[in-house]
């Protein structure tokens, strides 16, 4: 099976009141991890690359990544996917490359100014078409505190998305999926303590997300494929684990996944997982090193951090997403 686009993914979805996951990766572990537990499960999978992954790793060695999974998992739909591209060259890079969908971000710029962004992208993307490939192009209105590779916004001027805007942006866009800001936020700090509520177990609870918000895009776009970022759930065993073995990540707070739940319930098609993923390596690979001082073979202990990458993106796919079980319906 080849790459394919989301536009399948996010017509099952929307229909099936589920979301899809998209994994940030750049690495051989993390991509197989994702995929092998996706396979396991029968889930549809979006393997995202943000600019830093690309500088990281490299766009080649990525996408032979990405295809070799294709060739490994070849009962599952994977989409290749550019997160916060930030410009049309790094869009453009990307579709001649072999990806399969793009996001153009947009949401820092006027409305006018995201509108003619996001626009040119979609043109040459939609332009492709005409030689046999159809690439996905997600768009954004709002803008997430944060910080996630090079996307940095200071808490305090973020912006929810205004729904009164949503159909117009759509309409002279032409974009296939649309990211808004409704109080989630990138990285593993997603909430500081004065945001939250102590629960009755002593744990901080953060503030809910804003799904008024939710609910009133959904009315005015209808189906139209909505995407969650900065929606990672930050576990706690595993900051636990980085920080029992030599780390410091005090208040590091994510989004409850009952929430993401409830989201992928109405009208959310993709959810993006940001960092979830980083903790249970990091976390992995520093236990592993306290627990054997002596070992200095990488593949001692990143097999131990797949594994855990793997069982984790398994929890997500089944309690979070609802997804598994869904590849074939999305093919």
């Amino acid at each position: 099976m080849a790459l394919v686009n989301t536009q399948k993914m996010f017509e099952m979805a929307s229909k099936g009141g589920y979301a899809i996951g998209a994994f940030n990766v750049n690495n051989m572990e993390i991509i197989q991890g994702i995929t092998e537990a996706c396979q396991e499960t029968k889930s549809p999978v979006i393997l995202q690359v943000s600019k830093g992954a690309r500088a990281y790793a490299n766009h080649t060695y990525l996408v032979k990544l990405v295809e070799a999974a294709v060739i490994e998992c070849p009962e599952i739909p994977i989409a290749l996917h550019l997160d916060h591209g930030p410009d049309f060259e790094t869009c453009k890079a990307c579709i001649d490359g072999g990806f399969t969908s793009v996001m153009i971000d947009g949401s820092h710029l006027s409305f006018e100014e995201n509108i003619a962004l996001t626009k040119k992208v979609v043109d040459y993307a939609h332009d492709v078409a005409a030689r046999g490939r159809y690439i996905t192009v997600e768009g954004e209105l709002g803008t997430l505190a944060g910080i996630e590779d090079d996307v940095v916004v200071e808490a305090g001027n973020e912006s929810y998305t205004k729904p009164e805007e949503v159909i117009e942006f759509v309409r002279r866009t032409g974009v296939d999926s649309l990211a808004i800001a409704i109080g989630t936020s990138h990285g593993a700090y997603k909430f500081t303590p004065e945001q939250c509520t102590l629960n009755e177990e002593g744990i901080l609870v953060p503030p809910a997300l804003r799904f008024d918000i939710l609910e009133a895009v959904q009315k005015e776009l209808g189906d139209f494929p909505i995407v969650l970022h900065g929606s990672s759930s930050v576990p706690q065993n595993y900051v636990k684990m980085i920080n029992e073995n030599g780390g410091q990540m005090p208040n590091a707070i994510g989004v409850p996944e009952s929430q993401l739940r409830k989201a992928a319930e109405l009208s959310v098609c993709k959810i993006n997982i940001d960092s979830d993923l980083r903790l249970a390596m990091t976390g992995t690979i520093r236990k592993f090193y306290n627990d054997n001082p002596s070992k200095f073979d990488p593949r001692e202990y990143l097999k131990p951090a797949r594994a855990n990458i793997k069982e984790l993106v398994k929890h997500k796919l089944i309690n979070v997403l609802g997804c598994a079980g869904k590849a074939e319906e999305c093919l």
